[in-house]
């Protein structure tokens, strides 16, 4: 491990000539990527000369700054500018502890006390060196790049740092080297720089002679993918030297920052199934060591990298998750439930985690982790009723937070499963707000999955529908992907069903009948055929003849009746295929497992605004759930059940 010197080269910075030319040539070569780019040459050519020159002159002027330096001190204070751990700075009394140094360093929040903190020091190893770069990276740089770029680039103490960095690489322990690398990536030092140049050419040197462990081999892949992309050649040698590592004897930390790294790299046709599967078992013996941010990480990892046959891994990791779920981060949160999303796996216990987690922290979680909270319960037909009436309180007070395609993915949910809130009053009024002072920044096919799913619940957006049912919209739908398929085409004619039969009063445009459909697709409503079959059974035994009832019939309303008895004035029975002296209509609703919430007696929305629907159009609607009827194991005791649910009073089993 190297150790630096900034005191040394502060006084060589106000000394000789000779220092002012190094780290005048050194400012010049750090440019930053961000924002206006200075001319690369006078830099390249300013430290070329200085350091190609004549070696005998770059030590003699590294000998001078010494010597200055000791000239300034007293006996008490001569430093090492440079040298190695094991020649003993850490029985000096003036090396500082490296825990007590990153203790201090990370309770720093500008570059300024920072600098001023380093300065302070008359030595300190290379890793505390790059720490400190890394530190200040973290400060100093946000989404639109180096906040200071003059404050940092032109201070004494960094370009002392930079120096020394720059000139003896090779002296660097591999982490120092490493770790300098990405924080100086961070604070957008041109690649091109001698320094960056030096560094750079530093670690492809030790990857060449193996001198890399796991750690550090994925340190480096970091790095180039920051500065070349998946691209760089390099990439490729990193992953051929991690596949030739026995991967039982990784360490959690080691584990994560491979699958972390395999995630950016790997393209399409380079899919390094055996590294993977080698990879997934190691991990599955030690999941329930993972911490919230690596169990984050590789969840996220087998996602992107589409491990679907990776199914025990991903089982015990969302099993682990529940545990961690109060000390995720945000990100972190996301990443966990988009694995859930994608690998189709429910987890009770996790259900309820979120349950008592989310309504005690919404109010400082990010729209993006609320948003996806709901995306979840919405996809799993979880109908959680304290996540629910927690993000309804939270859009009534921060709704304008929201990005349009997170209003809708917090809304939507409310509609599909069927709830209102207690506070369902103010949440509509702040969506209706909403809509009004942003409908324009709304893509369609997000606005119409929102307007449809405030149908199902009978909050009906008629101030919105002459919009949604103008041409122009209409133009705008089909012309974004996915267009106008038969799900949009659905969800456009029972929205127009809607303002049909419950809203008589809207007067605005109608849809046109190109762009209805004949019946609507409603995925989340399937049948259960095996709940079907034996209702007709029972049906059978009660009416005793099969041509009384007709299953599965497709009505002029877009709706298809599940079971359709159709009656005289008088209350008897008709033949199904009878359609003159109809006077009643009986709809059999066979509500199977998947046309409620789960785990819940609650009807999903599609249902829901269906047996209104056919209410409104004259049908009596008999509800036929599941949780009715499991236990009737016999045709006879369902006729028994099918009979005092459709015919009470009129009708006898004749047996």
């Amino acid at each position: 491990m190297a150790l630096v010197s900034l005191k040394s080269i502060r006084v060589c910075s106000a000394g000789t000539p000779a220092s002012r030319q190094v780290l005048l040539a050194l400012s010049r070569s750090l440019r930053s990527v961000g924002g206006q780019r200075k001319p690369p040459n006078p830099s390249a050519v300013a430290m070329r000369e200085l350091c190609s020159r004549d070696k005998t002159r770059y030590m003699f002027c590294r000998q001078n700054h010494v010597q200055l330096r000791i000239q300034a001190l007293s006996v008490n204070d001569t430093v090492q500018l440079c040298g190695d751990t094991r020649s003993g700075p850490k029985a000096d009394s003036r090396w500082m502890d490296e825990q007590v140094f990153f203790r201090k360093l990370n309770s720093l929040s500008t570059s300024k006390e920072i600098f001023k903190f380093l300065s302070s020091l008359e030595v300190m190893s290379d890793i505390m060196a790059s720490g400190a770069l890394q530190r200040i990276s973290e400060v100093e740089v946000d989404a639109d790049g180096l906040k200071n770029p003059e404050e940092v680039l032109e201070n004494e103490v960094f370009k002392a740092l930079c120096f020394q960095f720059e000139f003896e690489a090779s002296k660097l322990s591999n982490a120092g080297l490493l770790n300098a690398l990405q924080a100086l990536i961070k604070l957008r030092i041109d690649p091109e720089s001698t320094l960056m140049a030096s560094l750079l050419s530093e670690s492809e040197e030790r990857l060449a002679t193996r001198q890399l462990a796991v750690e550090q081999l994925c340190s480096l892949a970091e790095s180039l993918l920051e500065l070349e992309g998946p691209s760089c050649a390099t990439l490729g040698q990193i992953v051929n030297h991690i596949q030739e590592e026995d991967t039982e004897n990784w360490t959690p930390r080691e584990m994560t920052m491979v699958y972390k790294m395999l995630q950016a790299t790997v393209r399409e046709g380079e899919q390094y199934h055996d590294l993977l599967n080698r990879m997934n078992s190691a991990t599955l013996a030690i999941a329930d060591q993972l911490s919230p941010n690596f169990t984050s990480i590789i969840l996220n990892s087998l996602v992107v990298l589409q491990q679907t046959q990776a199914v025990s891994l991903v089982i015990a990791l969302c099993k682990h998750s529940v545990k961690h779920v109060p000390y995720f981060t945000d990100d972190e949160l996301v990443n966990v439930l988009d694995a859930f999303l994608c690998f189709g796996h429910r987890e009770q216990s996790f259900t309820d985690a979120l349950e008592t987690h989310v309504p005690k922290s919404i109010s400082t979680m990010h729209p993006e982790t609320v948003s996806k909270v709901m995306q979840y319960c919405c996809q799993k037909t979880i109908l959680s009723k304290p996540i629910f009436d927690a993000v309804a309180e939270c859009f009534i007070s921060v709704a304008d937070r929201f990005t349009t395609s997170q209003i809708a993915e917090c809304i939507v949910p409310f509609g599909t499963l069927n709830y209102l809130p207690p506070s369902a009053s103010s949440l509509f009024r702040k969506l209706e707000t909403v809509l009004h002072t942003r409908f324009s920044q709304f893509q369609p096919h997000t606005l119409l999955n929102l307007l449809h799913s405030c149908v199902l619940i009978q909050r009906y957006p008629v101030n919105f529908l002459p919009k949604i049912f103008s041409p122009y919209f209409l133009q705008h739908l089909q012309a974004q992907p996915p267009g106008l398929d038969r799900f949009v085409a659905s969800q456009l004619t029972r929205l127009f069903l809607t303002v049909t039969l419950e809203c008589p009063f809207y007067e605005g445009p109608k849809l046109l009948p190109k762009y209805q459909v004949k019946a609507f697709l409603t995925p989340h409503c399937s049948l259960d055929f095996h709940l079907l079959k034996r209702v007709k059974a029972g049906l059978l035994y009660l009416l005793k003849k099969r041509i009384y009832f007709a299953s599965e019939v497709s009505t002029p309303y877009f709706y298809i009746v599940d079971i359709e008895i159709k009656l005289d004035e008088e209350g008897f029975v008709l033949p199904a295929a009878q359609c003159e002296e109809v006077h009643r209509r009986i709809a059999l609703c066979v509500d199977g497992r998947n046309r409620f919430c789960i785990n819940s007696r609650n009807l999903l929305g599609e249902e829901a605004i269906k047996q209104r629907h056919l209410q409104l159009l004259g049908y009596k609607v008999v509800q036929v759930p599941f949780f009715e009827i499991e236990s009737l194991n016999t045709s006879r005791k369902m006729a028994e059940y099918l009979h005092k649910k459709i015919f009470p009073r009129t009708y006898g089993l004749g047996c």
